[in-house]
């Protein structure tokens, strides 16, 4: 039967050495001060608020402990932590000292700078805001940019009050265009400019971006005829100019229609605008001459 007091003896035999080992070995150490700059985060924001204009990212502390406690520091492990549970809107004043200093097991904080912070507090807002992609470079020679979609159309951002009102599109990353003579796909990241207004979801949009044949431009001659009665018309044709999908250059003067309009008019010499019709998916961009010298008899 163990003795009491003497159970699991080689376990606390090993920790005692263990302890003094570790005592001789911070006690033979210096203890020293060092200064240090260290990140500031925030925690326990209410919902229902957002922090806006410049905040503090960094304080300055003056820590003290052995050289060796101070030298095996690893980066993030001494932070400055403040609480923001007594925030409300407006600008704030919190105070900083060394137990907000998250530190390793045997250092101490002796001083930290700012001791106060001033942070500035506003409602935080949603709403939807459509998605306008970016384009980047042109399509081959002969070809144009059409119509643009993204998938989805919109997107739901928050932030704070003001920043979200002024707001009025997301965009997204440029898809690019560079010698394109059929339609692009690309799936591209959404965002927003203001760096205080953030994408509630989602963070990608797929961008279709048609891209079809330039139009090109022609000339058609065509006899001019009187519309409602018999007329001498000078010049008997006109040269008119259209513009149109390549394809449709096979069109020609018997596919248009140009007259004038004498309704009504009765004998004498009139000075009248030609009226062309032209055959379909085909604009006309100017009529030369664009009126003419019509008797009426």
């Amino acid at each position: 039967m163990a003795v009491p007091g003497f159970r699991h003896f080689g376990l606390k035999l090993l920790s005692v050495v263990l302890g003094m080992l570790i005592w001789l070995l911070v006690s033979g150490e210096q203890i020293v001060e060092r200064a240090l700059r260290i990140p500031l985060e925030f925690t326990n924001l209410p919902a229902q608020l957002e922090l806006v204009g410049d905040t503090p990212a960094v304080v300055d502390v003056r820590v003290r402990g052995s050289s060796g406690a101070l030298s095996r520091m690893a980066a993030g492990e001494l932070v400055a932590v403040l609480d923001l549970r007594t925030a409300r809107p407006g600008e704030r004043l919190f105070h900083l000292t060394g137990e907000d200093v998250r530190a390793p097991f045997g250092v101490e904080v002796m001083q930290i700078a700012p001791s106060n912070v001033t942070i500035t507090f506003e409602g935080s807002a949603t709403k939807v805001v459509p998605v306008v992609p970016q384009l980047d470079g042109e399509p081959a020679d002969g070809f144009i940019v059409g119509t643009v979609v993204a998938d989805p159309a919109t997107v739901a951002v928050a932030g704070a009050a003001t920043a979200v009102a002024r707001l009025t599109s997301a965009i997204t990353e440029p898809v690019s265009l560079t010698g394109a003579s059929a339609p692009v796909q690309d799936t591209v990241n959404i965002g927003v400019s203001d760096p205080s207004v953030r994408l509630v979801s989602p963070g990608s949009a797929r961008v279709t971006v048609e891209i079809s044949p330039a139009p090109v431009e022609w000339a058609v001659t065509v006899p001019v005829a009187p519309a409602g009665s018999s007329a001498e018309i000078v010049p008997p044709q006109v040269s008119v100019y259209v513009r149109g999908p390549r394809d449709a250059r096979a069109s020609g003067a018997r596919d248009f229609q140009a007259s004038v309009d004498t309704e009504g008019l009765q004998a004498g010499l009139f000075q009248l605008p030609v009226l062309v019709k032209p055959p379909s998916r085909v604009g006309v961009v100017r009529v030369d001459p664009p009126t003419v010298r019509v008797r009426i008899r």
